[in-house]
C-alpha cells in the first residue's frame, strides 16, 4: 500500500531540470504523479508521467501558457511545487571595486534575483491558485533557503527574497486556506553537491567572503555546526515534498520547515 496515497495527482514543478528541482519530479514521478516541468531547460530525466513545458517564471504570459497546456494534457492540476530559483553573489558595498564593482550589488543583479525568486513565485502561484481555488482544494510548496531565515553573507539579495517568500507562505495560507488550499514553505539548508554549483558562483560567494574558492570548498565539507553531521541529500526535501503534496499533511499550512539537519541560528 502506498502511505502517501499521491498516485494520479498533477503537480507543476518550476525549475525542475537540475538540483532540488530534478530531485522532487523524479520522486514524484517515480510515485505515479503526473509531472509538469517548468524550466528554461528540458532536463534529461524521462517518465511517462512527465510534461516537459518551457517555462520562464518571470513571465506572466509564458507561466499562463504553462498551465493551460498543463490542463489540457492532464484535465487537471492539483497543486505547483515553486521551487525555480536564482542565487548571484554579491556584497552591499565592496570597497575594493574588484574589476568595476563585479561583486557589488548593482539594479541589474537585484532586479534578476527578484524577478525569479520572488516575482515568479507569485506569478504562478496566482495562475494555479485561481484554479485551486475554483475547484476548493490543492496545494502550494513553496521553496525556500535557510538563508532566508539566517541571512546569508555575501547573499544578501537572494536571502531577502527567500525571506519574502516565507511571508508569501503565512500570508497566502491565511488566504487560501479560506478555500480549502494549503501553502507550505520547504527551506533546505547545506545540501550535498550539485550542477548547479558552479565556478564563477563558487569565485564570487568566495570574494565575498574574503576566502580563495579552494578554502571554500574546504567549508563545504565541515559540518561541525550541523547536529547530524553531514550534509543533506536532494532527495530528503523531495520527501517532505511529496509529504505535504498528500493528504497525510491535512492539517499542516503557514509554515516553512527547516531541512538542515538540525542546524539553527543557536
Amino acid at each position: 500500500m502506498d502511505w502517501l496515497d499521491i498516485e494520479g495527482k498533477t503537480i507543476i514543478v518550476t525549475g525542475g531540470s537540475s538540483g532540488i528541482g530534478d530531485a522532487i519530479v523524479k520522486e514524484l514521478c517515480n510515485l505515479g504523479v503526473n509531472v509538469i516541468n517548468a524550466d528554461i531547460n528540458k532536463g534529461e530525466f524521462e517518465h511517462k508521467n512527465l510534461f516537459f513545458v518551457k517555462t520562464n517564471v518571470t513571465s506572466r504570459e509564458s507561466i499562463e501558457n504553462t498551465v493551460d497546456k498543463s490542463i489540457k494534457r492532464f484535465g487537471k492540476l492539483d497543486g505547483v511545487v515553486n521551487n525555480a530559483g536564482i542565487n548571484i553573489p554579491a556584497l552591499l558595498v565592496d570597497e575594493n571595486q574588484t574589476e568595476n564593482g563585479k561583486y557589488e550589488i548593482d539594479d541589474t543583479l537585484f532586479e534578476k534575483i527578484v524577478n525569479v525568486n520572488q516575482k515568479g513565485i507569485y506569478l504562478m502561484s496566482q495562475a494555479v491558485g485561481r484554479i485551486l481555488v475554483e475547484q476548493g482544494n490543492g496545494v502550494i510548496i513553496n521553496m525556500s533557503s535557510e538563508s532566508g531565515l539566517e541571512g546569508s553573507e555575501g547573499q544578501s539579495a537572494y536571502a531577502a527574497t527567500k525571506a519574502a517568500v516565507n511571508s508569501y507562505t503565512r500570508s497566502w495560507a491565511k488566504e487560501l486556506g479560506k478555500k480549502g488550499i494549503r501553502v507550505v514553505g520547504i527551506a533546505p539548508g547545506i545540501m550535498e553537491e550539485t550542477g548547479l554549483r558552479t565556478l564563477a558562483y563558487e569565485e564570487a560567494l568566495a570574494y565575498t567572503r574574503g576566502k580563495t574558492v579552494e578554502e571554500l570548498r574546504k567549508g563545504y565539507s565541515q559540518t561541525s555546526t550541523i547536529p547530524l553531521g553531514r550534509s543533506g541529500k536532494l532527495k530528503e526535501v523531495a520527501d517532505l515534498v511529496t509529504y505535504f503534496l498528500s493528504d497525510r499533511s491535512s492539517y499542516v499550512s503557514g509554515v516553512t520547515v527547516n531541512v538542515a539537519g538540525g542546524k539553527t541560528r543557536g
